[in-house]
């Protein structure tokens, strides 16, 4: 079994992924540029089905405008930990 990730890198990870819109005209932009690198690290953080589900899941998220605020990140590291 995988060592799950820490709740301060899950907190770290969504932190990262809200910072693209305290710069102005990054926002979605950045978001672009974001959106995979987080999938690829959420995938690799969690990993098995709940990291590929997961990183499909926070890549729409991230890419979508509008909708990335929810803490993927966060809330996956809370079920999981809940599941123990």
């Amino acid at each position: 079994m995988q060592k799950q990730p820490s709740l301060l890198f899950c907190v770290l990870m969504d932190a990262i992924g809200y910072a693209t819109y305290f710069i102005p005209f990054f926002g979605e932009w950045g978001d672009l540029i974001w959106a995979p690198i987080s999938a690829f690290v959420f995938y690799k953080s969690f990993g098995g089905k709940i990291g590929v589900l997961g990183g499909i899941f926070n890549f729409i998220e991230e890419v979508l405008p509008g909708i990335d605020f929810i803490p993927t990140y966060t809330l996956t590291w809370i079920w999981q930990y809940s599941k123990k």
